[in-house]
């Protein structure tokens, strides 16, 4: 089923997330409905609270990216196979010289900034069989997973801009959270106002 993607502005977003026990009620519907949301808003990765659960839980699917002939071979094969579900996951170092990329993010629709992060990382979770994995990851795919981390941390990309950046999309953002945008998957507003 899909489900609406929550708008920035919304409180949800902000929320250092919590971890999750096995036994977390209707964890597999959640993780379908969270993939079936993601493609259908043609995302490469998802958190719970982009759904309104403050949950430690994310997925990731940067297969999309796998299609750039830049990249190399190694890395395009690594993003090609990297459909993933992160639950309680914990980043437990960053490494090397940070480098820029362009961003976006499904809860800010029309805004794509350069965002500076560390190449390398290291993540240990539980799957969705909450089997316990350490790994490292780089390039695109330790991208992907940090914009991802960051949301069950409380944090959007839009925070690791410059203040000058900031202040130059507060309309644009502004517009978000009150629906005034087009947008061609399901969205949940926080400042659109019912009945109006």
């Amino acid at each position: 089923m899909i489900l609406p993607i929550v708008a920035y502005g919304d409180p949800v977003l902000r929320k250092k997330c919590k971890e999750i026990p096995e036994d977390y009620p209707k964890l597999k519907e959640l993780i379908d409905n969270m993939w079936d949301t993601m493609y259908n808003a043609y995302g490469v990765g998802l958190a719970a609270p982009q759904v309104g659960v403050p949950i430690r839980l994310f997925m990731i699917d940067p297969s999309p990216f796998a299609e750039d002939q830049e990249l190399e071979e190694q890395e395009r094969e690594q993003l090609n196979n990297l459909k993933k579900v992160f639950i309680n996951p914990k980043i437990v170092e960053e490494e090397g010289d940070e480098w820029v990329f362009n961003e976006g993010c499904l809860s800010i629709p029309e805004i794509r900034e350069d965002v500076f992060r560390k190449p390398v990382i290291t993540i240990e979770y539980v799957d969705e069989d909450f089997k316990a994995h350490r790994e490292t990851y780089s390039g695109l795919a330790a991208r992907v997973i940090q914009h991802e981390y960051d949301h069950i941390e409380g944090i959007l990309f839009t925070d690791k801009l410059s203040s000058l950046k900031k202040r130059l999309l507060k309309g644009k953002l502004a517009n978000i959270s009150k629906g005034k945008i087009k947008i061609d998957y399901k969205m949940r507003f926080p400042e659109m106002k019912k009945g109006r």
